[in-house]
């Protein structure tokens, strides 16, 4: 990937995770199933991390 992908990926996931943390919000409000949500949130955080390590390193 290069630089422009890396940065649109990172945009993207952080868009997700702000929509998933919203979701989560109201999941916990009505006391639903919150580990799938959980478990997006986490895989997000680590691809984030990741992302952003190789955009350093370009």
């Amino acid at each position: 990937m290069d630089k422009k992908e890396i940065e649109y990926k990172i945009v993207e996931l952080k868009d997700e995770y702000l929509q998933l943390q919203h979701n989560l919000e109201k999941l916990e409000s009505v006391k639903g199933n919150l580990h799938p949500l959980e478990k997006r949130l986490s895989a997000i955080e680590e691809e984030l991390s990741s992302l952003n390590t190789m955009l350093r390193d370009l």
